[in-house]
């Protein structure tokens, strides 16, 4: 009797280890959609301030972190209660934002003043403040904390920040209206995509040279209408998903070669899209036909969840 109650502690304990909870911003219903990764379930919302937009979840997992964009705040959500319990100063209309690696600071886009606003979390102040190009969107750090990147759509500009000193370093230019940016794991490599010119920048990151360009519009077999939005990437840091945006699919893609291996059809107007922890699973959500698309890797086959509204961002919680 003992053996059988281990054994099925121990398959109930692997389930668990391989479940997602999936957070999906909903910039029109002011809310966050929780969805169970696995059973591809509605499990419930939170309601957070109006228009949502970028999510990132702390280093340990236990906040999520929502820029408001029409409060002008960064909402506070317990992920163990999934309630707000608290706001953050973010500057005006914040859109997307990055985490540093130790979660103490974060990096917001604050798209109508052009600025990057640095946010002290413990502090729950506003303590620098970076002039970059018109519209900023796209927001990374580095793994070792020491470089912030910001996208800037009106300028199609990417650019470097010292994240010790709040000084912009470099700008460098990419394709038209730039969008998300996702350094891989070992900070070697930046991805940055254009969602008007529909390509995806490779950059070394110390060089801030582009490296190669996956170039959709050009490509064999893009369907039509295709943009680049957001990026999901593995982590060992070789193939990536793209959102196709107004495309209506997801892109695989190698990322030491560039080449396209697969698309995959998602719902309207593709934008936030984010990776389960174990890289089996992809989640795009997409704000026109108002859902959230489950892919999973291993076959390529999908399951459509209807949220309603329009979601937006992605964030996994392992």
């Amino acid at each position: 009797m003992r053996n059988e109650w281990l054994a099925a502690a121990l398959v109930f304990a692997s389930t668990c280890a391989h479940a997602d909870t999936v957070f999906v911003s909903d910039e029109q219903a002011a809310l966050i959609h929780v969805v169970d990764g696995e059973s591809a379930r509605v499990t419930g919302s939170i309601a957070v301030g109006r228009r949502p937009r970028g999510m990132a979840l702390s280093p340990d997992h236990s906040r999520l972190y929502v820029a408001a964009g029409d409060d002008d705040r960064i909402d506070v959500v317990d992920t163990a209660t999934r309630r707000v319990i608290g706001h953050l100063p973010s500057g005006p209309d914040p859109e997307r934002f990055a985490i540093s690696p130790d979660g103490k600071r974060l990096y917001v886009a604050n798209e109508r003043d052009s600025v990057v606003s640095f946010v002290d979390i413990p502090g729950e102040r506003i303590t620098a403040t970076v002039e970059v190009g018109s519209e900023p969107e796209g927001m990374a750090v580095s793994p070792d904390g020491k470089t912030v990147v910001c996208t800037s759509e009106a300028t199609s500009v990417v650019h470097f920040i010292d994240a010790q000193k709040a000084v912009l370093e470099d700008s460098v230019l990419v394709g038209t209206r730039p969008r998300d940016a996702v350094f891989s794991a070992d900070g070697r490599l930046l991805l940055v995509s254009s969602e008007a010119r529909a390509t995806v920048a490779a950059f070394d990151a110390r060089s801030h040279k582009v490296v190669r360009t996956i170039d959709f519009y050009r490509a064999h077999g893009a369907p039509g209408n295709v943009q680049a939005v957001g990026i999901a990437l593995d982590p060992d840091g070789k193939r990536a998903f793209v959102a196709l945006g107004r495309g209506n699919h997801a892109a695989e893609v190698d990322v030491p070669t560039g080449e396209i291996l697969r698309y995959i059809p998602v719902g309207q107007r593709n934008w936030g899209i984010a990776m389960s922890a174990d890289g089996k699973r992809v989640y795009a959500a997409s704000g026109l036909s108002g859902d959230l698309t489950v892919i999973r890797r291993g076959d390529g086959s999908t399951t459509t969840i209807r949220l309603g509204g329009k979601p937006w961002g992605v964030a996994v919680l392992p």
